[in-house]
């Protein structure tokens, strides 16, 4: 269910956006950098934390 999910939003945001469209280029550099900063905020939050075998 959530691929179909994911599919379906996928979709919308190409038929708004066509791939030679500037506000797709805008989008996905958007995306990117929200992606980049969010691994970066989970890598700080999980810094000195055990993460070993034991923890789970």
């Amino acid at each position: 269910m959530r691929a179909v999910a994911t599919a379906a939003i996928a979709n919308a945001f190409v038929r708004v956006f066509p791939a030679s469209s500037l506000q797709a280029n805008v989008l996905e550099q958007t995306a990117l950098f929200c992606g980049a900063a969010l691994l970066v905020w989970l890598l700080s939050m999980t810094y000195g934390l055990d993460l070993s075998a034991g923890f789970f």
